[in-house]
């Protein structure tokens, strides 16, 4: 999270290539060293799960705008489908595969050994297919002493003004860019909503189960095990679905209506918002229930990955796209997943500690802390419909820019 804005003043300035590979090679490496981290060391562990993000933060500011440079808006938006429909299966994939590796090995450590090998493959890939420098990104750069420099030039005649912004010119520059900074809040929101669910759901269909008497109360880790692989089929499953088709509605739709992609957003949030509702409402006494629900919210969660970032591709001038997006890989964890699942957490147990200490509460606990995500999942959608509103206005101001 916080590495991300560094990678995002590189890319706006550096070869992206070569960022990208040295991203990739610094997580499969840490990743890979992690596994034989002994107990005793624990605290390396930690340190060493932190470093991921380094390089995860490399790929995700800098991978979406070589995609924008190389496709033009129509493909542009098909293709970011297809390479956010793998941060879904990545996360559903983690799932299913640290439960069987675990299963089969008898050693969970084998999940942080297996990663690495498709980090490797993804970096032999970026190094044989990924071009040195996009024609677009060439002709940006060209044309930087004229269209880059600082809008003063522009608004003053006869004031020429030929150094590029700094970073913090570009920061307020998209601060002031409503659509961006709309956008971000709603994607911060999405971001909320995952990450509390990517960490507690399993604990609590676990427990619906045992209230509901379907299971025996025992150890959460041997139980709630096949709940992480149903959620990770799951959280696969609509992954690929929402991505896909939050981009093939968000293509059609721009024909008819040019604020389409906030609109599409809005919507699906606040439909995802009442799908999880209701699977709360409905844990206690229907489980299947609790987890169709809980697939229609994750899938409209799903699909506003794409459009999001596409929002902000062409609302923010190529030259501060790796910025922009970096910004908003701070924001949104900062703001949402980073926290979402501690502070599901807390006020779970705050609650529980105030009741019976009976397994009847230790479910309600879960359920009325989670009830926090369906109003958050509001809120989001109500960021993407202000992010409506400016949309036209700051779409025409960077294809000017």
């Amino acid at each position: 999270m916080l590495a991300a804005p560094i990678f995002g003043y590189l890319g706006d300035r550096y070869n992206r290539k070569i960022i990208l590979g040295a991203g990739i090679f610094f997580w499969s490496g840490v990743t890979l060293g992690s596994s034989f981290i002994s107990e005793l060391y624990f605290w390396i562990f930690f340190l060493s799960r932190g470093l991921v993000g380094i390089g995860t933060a490399s790929y995700s500011t800098i991978a979406p705008t070589i995609i924008a440079d190389l496709f033009e808006e129509g493909k542009r938006t098909t293709m970011l489908s297809i390479f956010y429909i793998f941060i879904p299966v990545g996360s559903g994939l983690g799932y299913v595969l640290a439960a069987g590796m675990a299963e089969v090995t008898g050693d969970w450590h084998w999940a942080f050994r297996i990663t690495p090998c498709m980090g490797g493959l993804a970096l032999v890939l970026v190094i044989l297919l990924v071009p040195h420098r996009t024609q677009r990104r060439t002709e940006a750069h060209r044309a930087l002493s004229i269209s880059g420099t600082l809008r003063i030039a522009a608004e003053r005649p006869g004031v020429q003004r030929t150094a590029k912004t700094t970073w913090c010119q570009d920061v307020t520059s998209l601060a002031k860019n409503w659509s961006f900074v709309c956008s971000s809040l709603g994607l911060t929101a999405m971001a909320f909503v995952t990450g509390a669910l990517g960490m507690w759901v399993p604990l609590f269909l676990y427990r619906a189960q045992v209230v509901q008497g379907l299971v025996s109360p025992c150890l959460q880790e041997s139980c709630s095990s096949s709940n992480s692989l149903i959620f990770g089929g799951i959280t696969i499953g609509t992954g690929i679905l929402g991505v896909i088709a939050g981009a093939e509605v968000a293509r059609r739709l721009r024909k008819i209506n040019n604020k389409a992609d906030p609109l599409i957003c809005a919507t699906s949030m606040f439909i995802s918002a009442l799908c999880l509702y209701t699977a709360l409402v409905l844990a206690q006494t229907n489980i299947i229930s609790t987890f169709i629900f809980i697939a229609f919210g994750e899938l409209f969660l799903s699909v506003n990955w794409a459009v999001v970032t596409d929002i902000l591709l062409y609302v923010v001038t190529p030259r501060r796209q790796s910025t922009a997006i970096a910004l908003q890989i701070l924001v949104s964890h900062l703001l949402g997943d980073a926290g979402s699942p501690y502070l599901i957490g807390i006020i779970s147990h705050a609650i529980q500690a105030k009741n019976a200490d009976s397994l009847q509460w230790s479910f309600w606990s879960m359920q009325y802390s989670f009830i926090l995500c369906a109003f958050v999942g509001v809120f989001g959608a109500g960021f993407f419909l202000l992010t409506s509103f400016y949309i036209e206005e700051d779409r025409k101001e960077a294809e000017q820019l």
